[in-house]
Order: C-alpha cells, then structure tokens, then sequence
C-alpha cells in the first residue's frame, strides 16, 4: 500500500515515459464520468479547483521538503486528484445515492492505482519517507470521503465517519504522546484492514447491498479498524524509546 522509505530516497527521480500525464489524465476521467451521469456544473467546477489546488499544495510541500515527485508520486498525485474529484461530488449527494456504480468505479480506479504506485516505486527505486506519507494520506483521504459521502446519501449513519477519523485522531494522539509517531514495521495485517475498509464502503455505495448488509459491512471494518489501531499502539509502546529493528 505504502513506498517504503530506503537510501534511495535523496536520489534524483524523474518520471518516464507517459507517467507523467497521469495526474491529469486520472482525475479527468474522473470528471468525464461525473459529467455523463449528470453531475452539476458547479460540481464539475468544485472537483477542477479542488484537484487543482491539491496538486499545487502537494509540490509545495515536497519541494519543501526536498523530495521530487518520481514516478511513484505521479501515479499517487494522480490518485489524489481523483480523491478530490470524489470529494467534490460531496456537494451533491444524490450522485453518492442514485450514481454507486460511476463513484464506486472511480474509488476502485484509486485503489487499484495504490498498487501500482507502489510497484513503481520498487522497482525505480524511488522509496522515500515524503513517497510513503503521501501514498498513506492519500489512503486515509479516500476513506474519509466515502464515508462522508455513504453519510450524506443517507447510506450508513453518522457512526460511520469513525472509520475515516481514526487515522486523524491517531496523529491527534500523537501530537500528545510522541512516541505513537514512531515508525512502524510493514504489515500485511495494516494493507489488509485498509483494502477491506475502502471495499466495504464501496459496496455499500452500490445498489448490491441494502441497510441491514451495509451495517454490518461497516461495522466490521470499524472493529477490524480499532483491532489493528490497537496492535499498532500495543507495539509502539512495547518498543518506544527503542530504534526500529530493521
């Protein structure tokens, strides 16, 4: 899900071949999508200014922190533009009631995408902290739309922005115990309760599972939310003070 920090991570990286179009090819399909299904123009407007805006503030912020958007990142940029056209369509929520299918296809466009961000990165040698973050925040931003939006089209009940909270309140934590921002090693068990997380809530946004399927659907991706949440913090503080066995 994530790429992984390495030595290669101060080395010059540029993207080849056509990857670099994809920040602006991916969220514009995005919009097409919505725009055939009838989505507003003001909508269509919000999800451009959005995605625009976000992508600006992303190479601000490795410019600033001295990282170069490789061929991983664009692929990842690409996956949060359309997490900002997904958190466009917000604003009307019909599109998340009477549209699961085009919003489902373009979640899963975003997670199918996190797996091949990853495999660039690997094999580019294009691992790095700023890389890793921005893959999981991305993630964590997926998320926290289709939750707002199975909430808004009165899918699931407010419970269910707790899904898309914790990641926000774990960094909320950490700000007052430093030792939870420690790293963490990898973890199929984390990849695992993420893709189930994002699939469970794109189901209940398709019209192939009804009220009482969707809450359960959710509610076991909170619990396995909460339980591995749990394990994370259970091996933090087991390990803090301690460096990361490597």
């Amino acid at each position: 899900m994530t790429h992984t920090s390495c030595d290669s991570e101060n080395r010059p990286a540029r993207a080849g071949g056509g990857v670099w179009l994809l920040p602006i090819t991916v969220p514009a399909l995005g919009l097409a999508a919505l725009a055939l299904v009838g989505a507003d123009p003001h909508t269509l407007l919000s999800a451009v200014a959005l995605a625009a805006l976000l992508a600006a503030a992303i190479r601000h912020l490795a410019s600033r922190s001295g990282a170069r958007l490789g061929r991983a990142s664009q692929v990842t940029l690409a996956r949060a533009g359309l997490v900002a056209v997904l958190a466009a369509a917000l604003f009307e929520p019909a599109l998340y009631r009477e549209q699961g299918w085009t919003i489902a296809g373009l979640a899963l466009l975003v997670l199918a995408l996190d797996g091949v961000d990853g495999w660039l990165a690997r094999r580019f040698d294009e691992c790095s902290e700023f890389g890793a973050r921005f893959d999981m925040e991305v993630d964590a931003g997926l998320i926290m739309v289709l939750c707002l939006g199975a909430m808004a089209a009165d899918l699931a009940g407010p419970w269910v922005l707790l899904i898309g909270l914790m990641r926000y309140g774990f960094l909320l934590a950490a700000s007052v115990w430093p030792w939870l921002s420690a790293p963490l090693p990898g973890s199929f068990r984390r990849k695992l309760v993420c893709v189930w997380q994002v699939s469970a809530l794109v189901l209940v946004i398709t019209p192939l599972v009804g009220s009482p399927t969707a809450s359960i659907l959710l509610l076991s991706a909170l619990v396995g939310l909460v339980l591995s949440f749990g394990l994370d913090v259970a091996w933090l503080k087991r390990h803090q003070a301690s460096p990361l066995a490597t």
